[in-house]
């Protein structure tokens, strides 16, 4: 089922929206050299209680993850690129980071992820990585709007990490949001112009490019959650949630300032 908010919970959306962009932000300002996962998972946790959210996290049990998932931010290091369990693991300079957070608030959800370079880039290719999922989250993002298809938006996406010589994993993407974190309809990352479902003012997605370097097989960590390069290449994800509008497209994850 597909959900259709109406003006009052998209209201609330952005409200879900603005304290996800708040936490990533913060988390993200916060991390250095030898910060500890759990450490941010800490600080994710505080600001959540503080904005009046509610993890979609905790209690997450999906067929894919040996659930619950117990905390309240994916954190995702080098090869790990989705669904990052966090660990007791102090970040190293040069270590690729990917932050992801789902909340609610007053029973509406907002999910977003960024990906950085802690301390110093050591591998310019780390940079390319970041840059071609945020340009592919770019072009996703201005594909969105009421009558647009969704494999408009999965084409836009794909357009730019394939022409960028980037292989692309299809079995996870970006997803319909709303009363829920993981809805219909699923938009992959890869797409045909034209096709499928046609989008309506009201609907929220989340659109997430994410990469790895020179494969598309993912391995899942023994941790039962944490998906991995198969290769042990480096990755990087971007993600905003974003309402199709009458006349176009609002984004509700952007960090303030």
């Amino acid at each position: 089922m597909i959900e259709i908010l109406s003006p009052r919970e998209v209201e609330r959306a952005r409200s879900a929206g603005a304290l996800v962009a708040h936490i990533l932000q913060t988390c993200r300002e916060r991390t250095r050299v030898g910060t500890n996962l759990l450490e941010i998972d800490r600080w994710a946790q505080e600001l959540m209680a503080e904005g009046g959210g509610v993890s979609c996290y905790v209690d997450y049990a999906p067929s894919f993850g040996r659930g619950p998932f117990g905390h309240y931010i994916c954190t995702s290091v080098n090869d790990g690129v989705l669904h990052g369990l966090p660990r007791d693991q102090a970040l190293e300079d040069g270590d690729l980071l990917t932050l992801d957070i789902a909340v609610l608030v007053d029973g509406i959800a907002a999910d977003s992820a960024v990906s950085f370079v802690v301390g110093e880039a050591r591998d310019e290719a780390d940079l390319a990585l970041i840059d071609v999922t945020r340009r592919a989250l770019d072009a996703g993002i201005a594909a969105v709007g009421p009558g647009a298809r969704l494999g408009d938006v999965s084409h836009a996406i794909g357009e730019v990490l394939t022409g960028e010589g980037y292989p692309v994993n299809t079995d996870f993407g970006g997803h319909g949001i709303g009363a829920t974190m993981h809805q219909d309809p699923h938009v992959p990352n890869l797409g045909r112009p034209g096709r499928g479902y046609r989008l309506r003012p009201g609907l929220l997605l989340a659109l997430e490019p994410w990469v790895m370097a020179d494969t598309d097989e993912l391995v899942t960590d023994d941790d039962g959650w944490t998906l991995r390069s198969a290769t042990g290449c480096r990755t990087a994800h971007s993600e905003h949630t974003v309402a199709v509008t009458e006349d176009g497209v609002e984004v509700l994850t952007l960090p303030r300032g």
